[in-house]
């Protein structure tokens, strides 16, 4: 059993950013502001600035009973576009597969920073951890880029009546929430490319080895075979009869 905690620095590090990057996916698949809407009738959004998002679309309103009004959208609605529901089901999925990443990354650097009793076990464990922090990564690019593509084409959305927002915006512009999740999905792809970039995980060898000191080697002091004989007969050790005869003297 050995260690290779010096080995694994970078991945610990991948780890962290792992779990940054995890935290912002959440964030940004519960954010609004994915699209800023702007209107020019100010009747009833006040601010002229609705946000929508991919769970709700969300404006003020000092003319409605509630001053934050929000609608919620559901993936069966007839109304949006194929990039929210899409959205919908893949930052769902990338959270999946985010946790997942995490896990498998804590349970490599557990591996690497206490003890290694089977090496070969530990390179499927980096391997897996870093193949779903880019399956993660690939799954919350691709609505995000799909979205804010809508955005900057200004497509419209037939919104009913009772979202009181119009089919088509003065202008729109991406919101935060796109920005915090590009930002995740950057970091997600780094630590992928940290934990399949380990050293040791492209590493099979046959037995266990020291990676300070090469391969570990039993080493035993060699006996002649009057000494094993000796040894093995119970024959006494010739000193201790030599003070015995002088005391006797």
């Amino acid at each position: 059993m050995f260690h290779l905690t010096h080995t694994a620095h970078w991945q610990f590090l991948g780890l962290l950013t792992g779990v940054v990057a995890w935290i912002l996916t959440m964030a940004t698949a519960g954010l609004n502001e994915w699209r800023l809407w702007y209107v020019s009738d100010t009747s009833i959004i006040n601010s002229g600035v609705a946000w929508v998002g991919i769970w709700r679309a969300c404006f003020y309103s000092h003319v409605l009973s509630s001053t934050e009004t929000c609608q919620s959208i559901r993936f069966s609605d007839g109304f949006v576009p194929a990039e929210i529901p899409a959205a919908q089901v893949l930052m769902i999925l990338a959270a999946i597969f985010g946790l997942a990443g995490n896990i498998s990354a804590a349970v490599a650097m557990r591996r690497a920073y206490f003890s290694v009793e089977e090496p070969g076990n530990i390179r499927a464990v980096f391997v897996l951890a870093g193949a779903l922090y880019l399956l993660t990564a690939t799954t919350s690019m691709v609505p995000l880029m799909w979205n804010m593509s809508s955005v900057l084409r200004n497509d419209t959305i037939e919104f009913p009546p009772d979202f009181y927002l119009p089919a088509a915006p003065v202008k729109q512009s991406v919101g935060a929430a796109i920005g915090v999740g590009i930002i995740g999905s950057v970091m997600m792809l780094l630590s992928g490319v940290l934990f399949l970039c380990y050293r040791y995980a492209w590493q099979a060898p046959e037995k266990a080895t020291d990676p300070l000191h090469g391969p570990w080697t039993m080493t035993t002091l060699s006996q002649s075979p009057g000494s094993s004989r000796a040894v093995s007969e119970g024959t006494d050790n010739p000193a201790f009869i030599t003070e015995e005869a002088d005391e006797a003297l």
